[in-house]
This record gives structure tokens, C-alpha cells and sequence, in this order.
């Protein structure tokens, strides 16, 4: 099936649906389907993913607020919006605006959109990025406040624990905390569990991924997981997230693509992160030896592009089954 035809299919098998209630409490990224299927319209991802009961949806803007905010009634989902940061505090105020016309909850702003031991090879490159991010984020915090509206900052394999915690004792308030992404900072060797624990407090929109890992030559891989599949406690972090913050919605982070790998144990990737100790490096090494997944991870090259694209639907459906079943999502 096409990607075209897919998403033709979903928005017809939905056109009728009136108001009810999702069958499940967990909204879903865009980003699950970003490696195959693609979704460019907010409209017909919305019906997408309510074909699939899922509480909401956290992606782009609509092309038509007024009526995507009423589909979103009438289907009992809530709404997340995707904005770009910006430095210019009054462009944030009108996409934030943008996003309250749609009935988005809370927003997602992200500093990077690659990983930070590829797209930086020297301290200086990191160094005038940290000055950009700054500034965009300040300005993101002042919008937040002034609009009262939440944002959530991702950790996008760019922050380490402690940057992120900076971040927020510097620029965090009621409307402006993290998007706390559970699998992203295994790439920067942050201890997954004490990653949650610390940024919990400040968690306002969340990524919910179970991971798994295997040795590399240069470091280790790993790869986003179905719930269960992974070798993540993921009621584990679900619930100290619920803890800290009962009310901030969980969404779901399924990507469906090869395994990533982290070339830890490379000189460019420690370009970057020279005040990090070779602890952080030996624990994770330790974790993932000792830690194997139960079969290899998961590669895309052999499947055709239908199997990729009915696959990563099968993992979304999967993920919010389990996280039903076994999360109380």
C-alpha cells in the first residue's frame, strides 16, 4: 500500500466517527511515522491516529485551526503542537497563538534536530550552537509565560543531564519545562533511570520510548522498541513520571528505522563533551554488555517498502495496546 493510498484509507474509514471516547489514554508523535509513512498534513494524521484509539496527537500545525480544534472535540483527543523555536520572542508569542486557535494543550520546541556528537566537531562549533539555543530558549520561556501556555523543551540528543537540568533552574517556570524523551540521552551516556528521576519534576510533555542495545565496534547501537520488547522498565519510568506530574499527557515515540550507533568510543564523539568522566563511558558500556537484547535489533534493509510501511504501523498499534494493557494507558 502507498503512502498515499494509506493515508486516503484512514482519513475515509474516520470521516464518520462522531463523538467518543479514545480507546486509549496515550497520544501519539508524529515522529512514529516519520521514516516511512510521512504524515505532512495535521488533519489527516489526527484521523489517523484516531482510527487507532489513540487519546491524541502531539504534531505540525493544522492548515485550518478552527477546524481541527473541533475534530478534536469531537473525538475526545487532546492536541500537542510542534513549533520552531525562535530567538524573536514576539514570533514565538504567534505560534503559540497559532497553536492555542487549534486546541494544542501544551507544545513541543526542540533546540537540535540531529544528535550532538555528529553535527558538532569542535568545542567552538558546540559553543556558538549553545549561544543560539539560549537565546531561542529564553525567548521560548518569556513567550510560555506570556501566553500561559506549556512548552516542553526536548532533550534531542543534545543536552546531557546536566545541561538540561541547568536549562531549566535558569530559564524553567509553570509554563516552560522538558520534553522528556525516555530513550534519547542513552546516546550521550546518561543512566536512563537517574535521566527520569532528575527531570521528572519539570516534565511537561513527554516522548515515551522502550529502547534496546547491543555492542558496536566504535561504542554500542540501539533501537526504539514496541513496549515490553526493549530492555527498559517502562512502567518504571511512567510511573515516576506520573508521580512528579500527574497531569502532563504521555505520548507515544515509536521510530521504526535501523538500529542507531553511538560511536562512543571514537575521538569526535568526545569533541564536544571533554568535562564528561570516563565513569558515564564505563557504565554504559557495562549496562550494555551486561544487558543483551534477547535477538538481534531490528533492520529495515531487507523489508520491501510496503513491509516498512505496515510495520511501523504494526509498532504504533502494538505500542499503544501494551501500554493499555500494562502502563493503566
Amino acid at each position: 500500500m502507498k503512502r498515499r493510498t494509506f493515508l486516503a484509507t484512514a482519513a475515509a474509514s474516520t470521516a464518520f466517527l462522531s463523538a467518543a471516547t479514545p480507546q486509549y489514554r496515550m497520544g501519539v508523535a508524529t515522529t512514529c511515522y516519520l521514516s516511512y509513512l510521512r504524515p505532512r498534513d495535521a488533519h489527516a494524521f489526527l484521523e489517523l491516529c484516531a482510527e487507532r484509539g489513540a487519546g491524541g496527537v502531539q504534531s505540525m500545525l493544522p492548515a485550518d485551526p478552527a477546524k481541527f480544534r473541533a475534530r478534536c472535540e469531537q473525538l475526545g483527543m487532546f492536541y500537542e503542537a510542534m513549533l520552531p523555536l525562535s530567538p524573536d520572542v514576539e514570533a514565538m508569542r504567534s505560534s503559540i497563538r497559532k497553536a492555542k486557535e487549534s486546541g494544542a494543550v501544551a507544545c513541543r520546541v526542540g533546540a537540535l534536530s540531529g544528535r550532538r556528537y555528529e553535527t558538532f566537531a569542535t568545542m567552538d562549533d558546540w559553543k556558538k550552537f549553545v549561544a543560539d539555543a539560549r537565546a531561542k530558549i529564553t525567548a521560548a520561556s518569556k513567550a510560555a509565560e506570556a501566553e500561559k501556555m506549556t512548552l516542553g523543551l526536548e532533550n534531542h540528543k543534545d543536552w546531557t543531564l546536566e545541561d538540561a537540568l541547568g536549562l531549566m533552574k535558569e530559564f524553567g517556570h509553570e509554563h516552560f519545562g522538558m520534553l522528556l524523551d525516555t530513550g534519547n540521552n542513552l546516546s550521550l551516556l546518561d543512566n536512563p533511570y537517574e535521566f527520569v528521576e532528575k527531570l521528572a519534576p519539570y516534565t511537561t510533555v513527554t516522548h515515551l520510548k522502550d529502547m534496546a542495545w547491543q555492542e558496536h565496534p566504535t561504542g554500542f547501537e540501539m533501537s526504539e522498541m514496541t513496549f515490553g520488547e526493549g530492555q527498559l522498565d517502562m512502567k518504571r519510568i511512567i510511573d515516576t513520571i506520573r508521580k512528579a506530574r500527574p497531569r502532563t499527557n504521555m505520548v507515544l515515540e515509536m521510530i521504526t528505522r535501523n538500529p542507531l550507533v553511538v560511536p562512543c568510543l571514537t575521538e569526535k564523539y568526545w569533541a564536544t563533551m571533554p568535562q564528561r568522566s570516563a565513569v558515564f563511558l564505563a557504565n554504559t558500556l557495562r549496562m550494555v554488555r551486561e544487558n543483551k537484547p534477547a535477538k538481534p535489533l531490528p533492520r529495515m534493509d531487507q523489508l520491501s517498502s510496503e513491509q516498512r510501511l505496515k510495520l511501523e504501523d504494526e509498532n504504533v498499534k502494538t505500542c499503544l495496546r501494551v501500554a493499555k494493557e500494562q502502563y493503566g494507558l
